[in-house]
């Protein structure tokens, strides 16, 4: 267990009390001093520049610098808003008006707590396991699933039984909760525990506590049955839990080696990071710093009497995961992140399929936010509190970005004026305050979360999260589970109108928009040109977005079973003849490899060969015949591999201990140019799509129908 650090002495205490309350009474008076334009003007340029400074010098010292300017500026801004702005003359104004400034109040609380979350990630480094593995604790593996092929869950099973851990104290089971035959059958075929029940009460939270009641680990170890463990899993992991006894739960990331579908359909899969990436890279790994580390639903440990104490999982909202680790802080019981990716799985295929995963999780953590609220209640300290309730917060961005996406709408097209000031003042305090939370960002989340993209995440699923986050306010038992499909194909690109109409709407507009803006220009605003130029860049910068949210509806073939992985190891080809050949892979899949040749051979398609893979200096050879032979790289597909060859097989890939953690947070830094010319060029091609799609559509529809065909013994018309 950790010792309690001791209390700092009063030689150090003096200074940070002194700090304290300078800044408790300097900073309000910095926030609410009026100021002319031109003196607004000056202390944002000093402020900015002070800021640009300090960004070129490493350390987290810079960067809490960097915060406290930005919440400077952000709050001269809010309170200017809410003092100065809102003297509306009219109810249209009012209206619209008001609904802005609730929008840009709960960016700004969510600004502030994400910069509580991530200002000091804890990094926290694996702790070493006793020497002796005789005293390693019990481990239940548990694979819960439903509807998923079993081409999915084979590779997680053969993965678990390969996780390094002595196999007199580690059992697997399978909780079927298909009730499916097949699956018994491998299960007995490879030896782990097929595990059913007579109901699927409470989905996934029930399957779970069901095994829960028929198994006696000491910890419980739950994969997603899509998430392969890595052989060095456990031994990552585990070791906390002896250092701590009130260690209830220690979190690994989720790792996707499959595009979700925003890196599919807008071709970003390695280059930008993905949706999950922020929150998995640096949010959790903040969340640790204050003992608030959200519990995933997988790839994670949890300590058996503790999780029996809370009850098991939580089964009172759909998001079962965060709100059992919200009942362990209850307790005060602690929990623990480690940012090493142990695991890999399926990202969802279809754009479909990946709003209706976020519309579970966001009714789960509004009814968490009803029926739990962290803000209320014992057991919780303060920070814990903050981060659960800006986790819960996150989910109710739906409404605020469709207010976005259409405040300068108001101006241009009814002439209503939401911000009641002169565009040189908005200009003066807007912009410190979007340049300092954007230049701060930046720097804390620049390798998991490049600027603007969370604005195209949260465009296209605004309208469809902000349903179900309103019904689960109102009445947080209404909503079902739905399950997340995994491993499906897309036979053929199509553009998805059901998803995309929400955005196509607000694009129409917005396109609306910008022809009223240009008829303003011309006589009608003489005497607001500058107001009228900027609801226009601001609808232009909509347009980007929503123009980037249609190339992400426009969905791309998905037809392989089994995705490529990048993969650069040693391999052996071994020839009908007896000759042998060293050469490298590139990538693999559970059906094939694809190599590397040293030089150029003579092989016919489907010829017989074997190729070997190394796990240390263990050799293990797989039949396979060749599927392509193109100058010096070569495509391999299996044959028929039994069990043990399986398993050997997701020894040397999936289940590497280095292969995930190479390729985790290695994105580079992009300044925002960059990323908002990508954006553009998305933006672009989306429009393009668009565009082709409905005259496609409309070339169909005029096309006459093909005539019937004339039976044989019809006469010709006289």
């Amino acid at each position: 267990m950790t010792t309690p650090a001791a209390p700092p002495p009063p030689s150090h205490r003096l200074p940070r009390i002194v700090a304290w309350a300078i800044t408790l009474v300097v900073l309000p008076m910095i926030v609410i001093t009026p100021l002319t334009l031109h003196q607004q003007l000056t202390l944002s340029v000093a402020i900015f520049i002070a800021a640009l400074v300090l960004n070129r010098f490493p350390g987290r010292i810079p960067t809490l610098v960097m915060i406290f300017l930005s919440v400077i500026v952000s709050s001269r801004y809010m309170y200017w808003r809410i003092t100065e702005t809102m003297y509306m003359d009219n109810l249209l104004d009012l209206v619209l008006g008001s609904g802005l400034l609730m929008a840009e109040i709960y960016a700004f609380v969510v600004l502030l707590l994400g910069y509580i979350q991530t200002a000091w990630p804890l990094e926290r480094k694996p702790h070493p396991l006793p020497d002796d593995p005789r005293d390693w604790p019990t481990v239940d593996v548990f694979i819960p699933t439903y509807n998923e092929p079993l081409s999915v869950v084979r590779p997680t099973v053969l993965a678990a039984q390969s996780i390094d851990w002595p196999p007199d104290k580690i059992n697997i089971y399978v909780l079927d909760d298909g009730r499916r035959e097949e699956f018994r059958v491998f299960c007995e075929g490879v030896g782990v525990h097929h595990v059913t029940r007579d109901n699927n009460r409470h989905a996934k939270a029930g399957n779970i506590n069901a095994a829960l009641k028929n198994t006696s680990g000491e910890f419980i170890a739950i994969f997603d049955c899509d998430h392969t463990p890595t052989r060095s899993f456990l031994q990552i992991a585990m070791g906390w839990f002896g250092r701590d006894p009130k260690l209830g739960m220690v979190q690994t990331p989720h790792y996707f080696f499959s595009a979700d579908p925003f890196e599919k359909n807008l071709d970003t899969f390695g280059t930008v990071p993905n949706e999950g990436e922020l929150f998995y890279g640096l949010i959790q790994d903040g969340n640790d710093l204050w003992n608030a580390t959200f519990f995933c639903g997988s790839c994670a440990v949890l300590r058996r009497t503790i999780c029996e104490e809370v009850g098991g999982i939580a089964v009172e909202t759909v998001t079962e995961d965060a709100h059992t680790a919200l009942k362990i802080h209850r307790r005060g019981y602690n929990t623990a992140y480690l940012a090493l990716p142990q695991a890999a799985g399926l990202a969802t295929e279809s754009l479909s399929g990946h709003v209706g995963q976020r519309i579970r999780w966001a009714r789960g953590m509004t009814q968490i936010f009803r029926v739990d609220n962290p803000l209320f209640g014992r057991g919780l300290s303060w920070a814990q509190r903050l981060c659960y309730i800006n986790a819960m917060l996150h989910f109710l961005y739906g409404l605020p970005r469709i207010i976005y996406l259409t405040a300068p709408l108001a101006y241009l097209l009814f002439g209503a004026s939401v911000i009641h000031a002169s565009a040189p003042m908005i200009f003066a305090y807007a912009l410190p305050h979007l340049f300092h939370a954007n230049l701060t960002n930046s720097r804390i989340q620049g390798r998991f979360r490049y600027l603007f993209w969370n604005e195209v995440y949260e465009a296209v699923l605004a309208w469809y999260i902000f349903r179900p986050t309103l019904v689960a306010l109102i009445n947080p038992k209404l909503g079902s589970f739905n399950v997340t499909a995994k491993g499906g194909l897309i036979q053929e690109q199509y553009f998805d109108t059901e998803i995309a109409k929400a955005s196509l709407f607000l694009l129409a507009l917005n396109f609306l928009g910008v022809a009223a803006g240009l008829w303003r220009l011309t006589w009608v605003d003489a005497d607001n040109i500058a107001t009228v130029w900027l609801n226009l860049a601001w609808t232009a910068y909509n347009l980007m977005i929503l123009g980037a949210c249609v190339a992400a509806a426009n969905e791309s073939r998905q037809v392989r079973g089994a995705h490529r992985v990048t993969l650069n190891v040693p391999a052996t080809l071994h020839f009908a003849d007896g000759h042998s050949m060293r050469c490298n892979t590139f990538d693999f899949s559970s059906g094939g490899l694809g190599l590397e040749l040293p030089t150029e051979i003579a092989l016919a398609q489907e010829a017989p060969l074997e190729v070997a893979l190394y796990r240390g200096e263990t050799e293990y050879r797989f039949p396979a015949t060749v599927r392509f032979n193109r100058g010096k790289r070569l495509g391999l597909q299996f044959t028929a591999l039994d069990f043990a060859q399986e398993r050997a097989l997701v020894q040397c890939t999936t289940a590497r201990a280095d292969i995930w953690a190479a390729r985790w947070g290695n994105h580079p830094r992009v300044p925002a140019h960059r990323v908002i010319g990508h954006i553009a060029r998305i933006s672009l091609v989306g429009f393009r799509d668009m565009f082709g799609h409905y005259a496609r559509a409309a070339g169909r529809k005029l096309r006459p129908a093909p005539a019937a065909p004339r039976p044989a013994n019809a006469k010709e018309p006289t």
